[in-house]
């Protein structure tokens, strides 16, 4: 406990599912927090389970991650609030089942938008601001949907690549520039979320079967202690690292 005091962070698509529980590890380690949905009601509910046991941690927004003005309030509201930004993780993610011939442009710019332009737009107002503040970790989700080939998560997979990408680059240029940042990515294999679970019921899929399998099914919690580990300063020397949170699935 209090691996995070004193720390400020934002995370996105903190409504439900692993944004949430990245939320609760990080608020339980002692780390304020601006958390950020789409759905402005169950982000709200998050603050106030939050809230409920640690009075005035969490403060919820309503964000677009793609809009670029609502990024600018966000971390406005970070520094007006809390006095700076040590911690970004940039979790919001949407997923439609689609293959290479069913995907729409449509599909493939909805994906884009969402994951790849709004990490990209997170992180390029963020550096300055943790810079200001000291320094910082950015915490960019991503998937084993980047290093394994899932056919119907095809425009999801190619969002999550850009994103594995960029990272690299944002730890080399904060790290030539000697701003103090670090730019890892989480790489979550089959957790019990709502996403994972829509998903899987639209395929057809029954997520039960995951648990008898040798790599089992995750729960939120398992990728919130990892990112909470990767906002403190434990991880001081980790760095445009990919960390697979997935019991060794893609190793097989």
């Amino acid at each position: 406990m209090g691996r995070l005091n004193g720390k400020v962070a934002i995370i996105t698509g903190a409504g439900s599912g692993l944004g949430r529980a990245d939320a609760e590890a990080m608020a339980r380690e002692g780390a304020k927090l601006v958390v950020t949905d789409l759905n402005e009601a169950a982000v709200q509910e998050t603050a106030a389970r939050i809230n409920k046991t640690a009075p005035g941690t969490a403060h919820a927004m309503k964000h677009d991650v793609s809009n670029e003005q609502q990024w600018l309030a966000v971390l406005a509201e970070a520094k007006s609030r809390f006095g700076g930004l040590h911690v970004l993780v940039n979790n919001a993610g949407v997923v439609r089942i689609v293959n290479p011939e069913t995907c729409t442009i449509e599909d493939f710019r909805f994906h884009m938008t969402v994951m790849a332009e709004g990490t990209f737009i997170g992180c390029k107002h963020a550096i300055p601001v943790m810079a200001a503040s000291g320094g910082g970790s950015i915490i960019n989700m991503c998937s084993t949907a980047t290093h394994l080939g899932y056919s119907v998560y095809f425009a999801y997979a190619a969002a999550k690549g850009a994103i594995r990408s960029m990272s690299k680059s944002i730890a080399m240029y904060c790290q030539e520039r000697k701003l103090n940042i670090r730019c890892n990515t989480v790489h979550p294999g089959a957790i019990e979320t709502n996403m994972v679970a829509n998903a899987s019921k639209e395929l057809g899929f029954d997520m039960s079967v995951l648990r008898e399998t040798p790599f089992g099914l995750g729960k939120p919690e398992d990728i919130g202690n990892v990112v909470a580990f990767l906002a403190s300063d434990e991880s001081r020397f980790v760095n445009g690292a990919e960390i697979m949170v997935d019991n060794g699935c893609i190793v097989q």
